[in-house]
């Protein structure tokens, strides 16, 4: 499933449409990507591509285009790719890639290193109003690449009617790893399994932010993976699979950590904001939203996001950045979190997001300590090798799993 174009893989985002104040007319020498101050602009319509969840994502992403077109003036198209990574790759090997486009944190490094996407994010007026965080996830060489276009954290949700049936109430709730450990061994009963989540580094790397470990440095330069602090996360996860109160969703026949907590199957779970759209699906499951419990570096977890890519070779630039605007702004972002989920990215929807939602206040207070995952050109393999490697953390050892991945990392990094 993906939503607000997060992927998550089963085994495992009305401001005004002026000008943004830049002159319109050919892109300068070098293009906006390399410095240049100057936007291409045209009467041609924009191409934008997305990779949705579904139709309420699709509806919402279109309405709003349409809105904004019959505003501007400026034809606009939303193209809702079946397998968005392999559409783009073949619009830009063919020449013609859409003007806007869903794109990955994993995916701007490659794209940028080639020239296919331009760095606009300081021609943004609303630069300022997007968390830090993720304008870092999409800073590269020094450069804001592409405005976020929102954004999930990992917490933990909890099974209300099976924690009161457990005789665990609110002081129970685990603030420290221990306190997680001792909830999830009351949790464990029959076919339930206290903590079930994803065996990926995509939910695993959350106890990983915890024990103040990452995989590769802040400024994405060297490899760090196989820290004393990733060490002691991933001893700690294995010595509760180990124990039975922990597992993996594939190994309670889940497909993924939501799955496993609606079927019961898990009184717990890690997961992000996405959760809820699924649990529709289980109106019987009453779930509490929590945030993750501190680690020996006290409080993490990850984040995902994408952002709005701009190709280097769209004829209309100067349109496609009065779009992004539009579709950023803090009214639109609350309009697309009603239909279909997402969190804003920028700060300033904040407080009318959490009286929204307050039940899921916890996924929006993550964003004071998310840890983005690494952007590095090449980073999607080592996930995978990453991945296939967790799979087996129950029985393997975690300093040499984490050694592995060391010499991964060290052959894409610096």
């Amino acid at each position: 499933m993906a939503l607000g174009g997060i992927g998550i893989v089963a085994t495992l985002a009305l401001a005004g449409c002026g000008g943004s104040g830049f002159d319109d007319g050919p892109a300068a020498s070098g293009g906006a990507g390399e410095g240049g101050g100057e936007l291409t602009s045209s009467d041609d319509a924009l191409t934008i591509m997305i990779g949705s969840s579904g139709d309420a994502e699709t509806t919402a992403v279109k309405d709003a285009v349409a809105a904004w077109s019959e505003e501007s003036g400026v034809d606009a198209e939303v193209v809702a790719a079946t397998d968005l990574t392999q559409q783009l790759s073949q619009g830009f090997a063919g020449g013609n890639p859409p003007d806007l486009f869903y794109l990955a944190t994993e995916l701007l490094a490659g794209y940028a290193d080639n020239g296919s996407v331009i760095a606009y994010g300081d021609m943004l007026e609303n630069k300022d109003d997007f968390y830090p965080s993720l304008v870092q996830n999409f800073t590269y060489d020094d450069q804001f690449y592409c405005a976020p276009k929102d954004f999930s954290t990992l917490q933990l949700i909890i099974n209300k009617n099976l924690w009161d049936q457990a005789g665990l109430t609110d002081a129970d709730i685990p603030t420290d790893w221990d306190s997680l450990a001792a909830a999830a061994q009351k949790l464990t009963s029959g076919d339930t399994t206290g903590l079930v989540f994803s065996g990926e580094y995509q939910r695993v790397g959350a106890f990983m932010a915890e024990a103040g470990g990452r995989l590769v440095s802040e400024d994405g330069t060297s490899a760090v993976a196989d820290s004393q602090e990733n060490i002691d996360a991933l001893t700690y996860v294995k010595e509760h699979l180990a124990d039975g109160t922990f597992a993996y969703a594939a190994d309670v026949g889940a497909g993924w950590g939501g799955e496993a907590f609606g079927k019961q199957l898990g009184a717990m779970t890690i997961e992000g904001n996405w959760i809820t759209g699924a649990l529709g699906d289980y109106p019987d499951v009453d779930p509490l939203v929590v945030e993750l419990p501190a680690g020996p570096a006290g409080k993490g977890t990850l984040q995902f996001t994408n952002c709005w890519g701009m190709a280097a070779d769209s004829p209309n630039q100067q349109a496609a950045l009065d779009l992004v605007e539009y579709l950023t702004s803090a009214e639109q972002q609350l309009a697309f979190s009603k239909a279909f989920g997402p969190m804003p990215s920028v700060q300033s929807a904040a407080d009318q997001w959490t009286a929204d939602n307050p039940d899921l206040a916890a996924f929006l207070a993550g964003a004071d300590y998310a840890q983005g995952v690494p952007t590095n050109d090449g980073v999607s393999d080592v996930f995978t090798d990453f991945n296939a490697q967790l799979a087996t953390l129950k029985d393997g050892d975690p300093a040499t799993i984490l050694q592995s991945v060391q010499g991964n990392l060290e052959a894409i990094v610096g």
